[in-house]
Order: C-alpha cells, then sequence, then structure tokens
C-alpha cells in the first residue's frame, strides 16, 4: 500500500515554486531588476546632483528622503510593467494553461508571480535607501520606521502588480501596459513628492493632495524624519487595502477567462 503524504500548506510552497521560477528568467534576462533597482537609483543621483540645490533654497532641504522614497514607489511600479510584458507572450503559447491544468491549487501561479514581486521590491527598496544614506538620508525614526518605510512599497507594488497583470491578461498587446506605465509614473511625478503642495496651481491642489501616490510618498517621508503623521498613513493604506481586493477579485476572473480562452 502506497502513502501519500499531503504537504502542509501547499498553496504556501506552490506559490514559492513558482516565484522562484519568476526569480529565474529574471537573473537570465534582467530587464526586470535593471528597471526597478538601476532606473530609479540614476534618478536619485542625477536629481541630487542637480536639482538638490534649487529645492534646498525653496524648502530649506535638498528633499532626499522623500526622493529616495519616490524612487522605490517608481522603479517598483516600473518593475512590475516590465514583468508583465512576458504575460501575453505566456498566453499565447500556452503555457498559463499548461500552469492552469498542473495538479497544483489554481491560485498558486498568481500568487507566485505576486511574491516574487513582492521580494524584487524588497531587494530593489534596499539598494534605493543604500544609495540615499550614501547621500545623506538618514532615518530618524528608528528600525522600526525603517520597516515601516520598506515595507509601504512592498505592499504597493503587490497591489500595483496585480492591477498590471490584470491589464495584461485583458490586453493582447503591449501597448496598454506602457499607457499604464505611463499613467503611473506621471501620477508619483505629480505628487508632492515633487515639490511642496504649494506649488501647484490652486485648482490641481485636491487631486495632487489626495491621489495615492501623494500619500504613500508623504508617509514614507515622515517615516524617515521620524515625525509620523496618522493621516497619509492612513490614507496610504486606505488606498492600498480598497484597491488591493477589487483588482485581486477581478484578477482572479480575468486569469480563469485568459486561460480559458487559450
Amino acid at each position: 500500500m502506497i502513502v501519500v503524504e499531503r504537504r502542509r500548506f501547499p498553496v504556501v510552497v506552490e506559490s514559492a515554486v513558482f516565484a522562484g521560477r519568476l526569480m529565474t528568467l529574471w537573473r537570465r534576462n534582467p530587464l526586470v531588476p535593471l528597471q526597478s533597482a538601476l532606473f530609479p537609483t540614476i534618478l536619485l543621483i542625477v536629481y541630487y546632483l542637480l536639482v538638490s540645490r534649487s529645492m534646498m533654497r525653496l524648502t530649506g532641504s535638498d528633499n532626499v528622503d522623500t526622493v529616495v522614497s519616490m524612487c522605490a514607489v517608481a522603479g517598483g511600479m516600473s518593475g512590475s510593467v516590465a514583468a508583465a510584458l512576458s504575460i501575453p507572450v505566456e498566453r499565447r503559447n500556452g503555457l498559463m494553461a499548461r500552469f492552469w491544468v498542473m495538479p497544483v491549487h489554481r491560485a498558486s501561479a498568481l500568487t507566485g508571480t505576486l511574491l516574487a514581486e513582492a521580494v524584487r521590491t524588497v531587494v530593489a527598496t534596499v539598494v534605493i535607501v543604500a544609495v540615499g544614506m550614501i547621500l545623506g538620508m538618514r532615518f530618524h525614526g528608528g528600525l522600526a520606521a525603517a520597516v515601516v518605510f520598506v515595507t509601504i512599497p512592498v505592499l504597493w507594488v503587490t497591489v500595483y502588480a496585480t492591477v498590471v497583470i490584470l491589464v495584461a491578461l485583458r490586453s493582447r498587446s503591449v501597448a496598454m501596459l506602457t499607457w499604464l506605465n505611463g499613467v503611473s509614473l506621471g501620477a508619483v511625478f505629480a505628487s508632492s513628492g515633487v515639490a511642496p503642495l504649494e506649488l501647484f496651481p490652486a485648482w490641481l491642489r485636491p487631486v495632487v493632495r489626495y491621489q495615492p501616490m501623494s500619500a504613500t510618498i508623504q508617509s514614507m517621508t515622515d517615516l524617515a524624519r521620524g515625525s509620523v503623521s496618522v493621516q497619509p498613513l492612513l490614507l496610504t493604506f486606505a488606498w492600498i487595502a480598497g484597491l488591493g481586493v477589487v483588482a485581486g477579485v477581478l484578477v482572479m476572473r480575468g486569469y480563469r477567462a485568459a486561460v480559458r480562452a487559450a
């Protein structure tokens, strides 16, 4: 008699396997890690060299902690779009359909992708923060604030990756992904992380104040400075939770429909 031992927490184990597959692909084709770490690091250095003096005159600070926050979020989001470029290809060649009929939990391929995105964002954020500290950034809020600082872009990018996957599943070309990347980076650069809110036109200030990137960047900046403001932090997590629930439900339906239509 053959006894088959059932693994505990099979979804976790299977998700880790799928995440490992993606990270192996990224090592062989480093577009994704370069997009999420190298691009924002170069942006951070260029900003510090060219803009920091102007910001010092305007605000009395070089705002390097704000720019580190902005670059961490922008880099993670760009990396998610770069990673999703392979989804239309995997859909056309039948790889997604083969994953669907494998003897694993049907959510494990998707959760594995999100797990890989989270790991990638942690590494990229740590690299960007390290460069920021070389340029003068300091964490005045202690270790706990630093951990939350890194956690916020990880949560945001995981939710954003869910949205990107949903768009990639519904689109058969990369044009929509390119458009989404442009809009997302536009939201980052049209936030209070680029300039103080008072410098925006009066009619645009409410949009800038309550759009998700402003609250996110402000929360991370406050954590670095050791002066946590409750409102932007609550608004950040409200955006993450709300968008995560909606995108999570839609992406599961979209994944199922895409596989069955393949």
